[in-house]
């Protein structure tokens, strides 16, 4: 089932999700429904709280569906090691036609647990290693925006006030 994805500035994307303590059929269920609602929006990464369930669930598919392999579902995962820098433009479902460049580690290790409570390590780079931190950071209540430096972040914030008064956010 598509879910509904939330825009900032929902109050669930400013808040830290609640970690994951049952991992039966429900949470197989959003997780499900988090890729079907991923790929039918075009992304590359969504975490629970952009379909407005504020748990520590997130998942990422770099091939956008096309390589079954690719599909990695992270439940209360963590960011364990960074190392290097990158400074990439980024997107987010949460903010739609918003595009900005972001400073991020370039490499990333991730601990965190799969649909069944069993924990493991994951080493991303580029952008893996971006995607993981995005999605990560909506877990914790942090959005990309507060990632950019002010002159940036306020002009995206003028845009989206703008776009709100229009009736198109």
């Amino acid at each position: 089932m598509i879910l509904k994805i939330v825009k900032y500035p929902e109050p669930v994307l400013s808040q830290p999700g609640e970690p994951v303590t049952e991992f039966d059929a429900k949470l197989k269920k959003l997780v499900d429904d988090m890729f079907e609602t991923m790929y039918a929006s075009q992304g590359i990464g969504l975490a629970a709280p952009q379909v407005a369930v504020s748990k520590r669930v997130t998942i990422v598919d770099l091939s956008q569906g096309k390589d079954p392999a690719q599909k990695l579902v992270l439940v209360n995962p963590e960011v364990i090691f960074r190392e290097g820098k990158q400074y990439e433009e980024e997107g987010c479902l949460s903010f739609p036609e918003i595009r900005e460049k972001v400073q991020r580690a370039s490499k990333v290790r991730v601990r965190a647990q799969d649909l069944k409570g069993k924990w493991f390590e994951m080493d991303g780079e580029e952008l893996l290693s971006r995607a993981f931190q995005h999605e990560i950071d909506h877990l914790d209540g942090m959005l990309f925006i507060f990632r950019m430096s002010s002159l940036k972040r306020d002009l995206v914030l003028r845009k989206i006030r703008k776009m709100q008064r229009e009736g198109t956010w």
